[in-house]
């Protein structure tokens, strides 16, 4: 069994190799290299991690195409290399990127008599064309290749019910639906130790601690599919408003991870004014992100989808820690696991955001209720976790025909 993914920004592939591995079979999960995997996956004897090199990312100036696809190129090389080692029954493949990694799952199966299925986490040519635009070459290229590899595939899986009836209408592909649910490590906190993670953060950033803040955590990939320019406008409108407030906390964001757009906007955060807001940007382990998470009063979800289909999986993690989210509302598919007003909190513009940061900051006895009846919104809604989920929805479509006639 194998299991390609990116390792260090793909918790649901990590998900996948542990259920996996706890039913018995053998699993190497390959990646490009990262962030490192939770200690789940790290320690469990039947995972055999391969961390790819990356290759370099291209850059926001100049050229795109060309370095892409040298880029691609290289991956392509070391994945198939890392294919060829062992042999393999089924290959579980993320995509996006369809390319270079199902087109090269999908010659390693077909050469060695193994399955291959396709876990669709979104459109890889909806996120090249936030780059390009949907009228470039190379968008229409990659849309043509994609449904061409995806077609040929074993089974599917999806994370939303409008992606599953997308590809069905669109490419003829009809995939399983397994929601992105929690995994086990996350859950709430007790208040107590709740204060006292928020107590090392502030000394860890050198925020002044004499008055709790209010914590929002925006775990982020830093890609173009989440809009930081609104943040960053949201922020400033915060700053403002909350220094003619006597009594409002101070407000603590801290947006989490790592990726290609992180310094860039570290240096635009670092000038925005820091009277009442203070946001910072933090890299977590993965063993320490459960905790930091679960502390924070409201999580926040910058995520606007580049094809309208998918659903960012940071909002499993957050009603898994207890946490509701603040999201950017992008369309119909982000309500498959948002309710606003029961779990979550919805915005559209700076505007938006900035009223229900300002509310939290300002911490009136009828929004700390409102917030108290969101939190436990969250925390009914991570009822299921992923292991359930993943045995139920996901078990036969992977593993086939094994353990449907295990079932029989």
């Amino acid at each position: 069994m194998v299991v390609l993914g990116d390792v260090g920004r793909s918790p649901r592939m990590q998900y996948h190799a542990l259920a996996l591995a706890d039913a018995g079979a053998e699993v190497d999960l390959i990646g490009l290299a990262g962030s490192a995997p939770f200690a789940g996956v790290r320690e469990h004897p039947n995972i055999h991690l391969n961390r790819l090199r990356d290759g370099g990312r291209p850059g926001d100036a100049g050229p795109f195409v060309v370095p892409a696809l040298l880029r691609a190129v290289r991956q392509a090389v070391a994945l198939s290399t890392a294919l060829a080692g062992r042999r393999h029954d089924v290959i579980l493949a993320q995509s996006p990127p369809a390319l270079p990694t199902v087109a090269v799952a999908l010659l390693a199966a077909r050469l060695r008599g193994a399955r291959l299925v396709i876990d669709w986490h979104n459109l890889g040519h909806a996120v090249l064309a936030l780059r390009l635009g949907d009228a470039h070459p190379a968008v229409g290229v990659a849309r043509r290749a994609e449904a061409a590899f995806g077609r040929r595939a074993d089974a599917h899986l999806c994370v939303s019910r409008a992606m599953q009836r997308a590809l069905a209408e669109r490419w003829g592909i009809e995939a399983a639906l397994l929601y992105d649910r929690p995994a086990r490590q996350f859950g709430p906190l007790a208040p107590e130790r709740r204060e006292a993670v928020v107590q090392r953060l502030c000394h860890r950033l050198g925020c002044d601690s004499t008055g709790r803040p209010a914590v929002v955590i925006s775990p982020t990939s830093w890609t173009a599919d989440e809009d930081f320019p609104l943040l960053i406008e949201a922020l400033a409108h915060c700053e403002a408003r909350l220094q003619a407030v006597d009594r409002a906390a101070p407000l603590l964001v801290l947006l989490t991870g790592t990726g290609p757009l992180r310094a860039d906007y570290e240096r635009r955060l670092a000038r925005l004014p820091r009277a009442r807001v203070h946001a910072h940007a933090l890299w977590l382990s993965p063993d320490e992100y459960p905790a930091m998470l679960a502390s924070a009063d409201l999580g926040l979800s910058l995520h606007r989808s580049a094809s309208g289909l998918d659903l960012p999986i940071k909002i499993a993690d957050m009603f898994g820690a207890g946490v509701p989210v603040c999201a950017l509302d992008y369309g119909a598919c982000l309500r498959e696991v948002v309710r606003p007003g029961e779990n979550a909190l919805l915005f559209s513009s700076a505007a938006d955001l900035a009223e229900h940061l300002c509310t939290l900051a300002c911490r009136a006895p009828a929004d700390t209720a409102s917030l108290a009846r969101l939190r436990a919104g969250a925390a009914a809604a991570a009822a299921e976790r992923w292991d359930d989920a993943w045995r139920r929805d996901a078990a036969a479509v992977v593993l086939g025909d094994a353990v449907a006639h295990e079932r029989a």
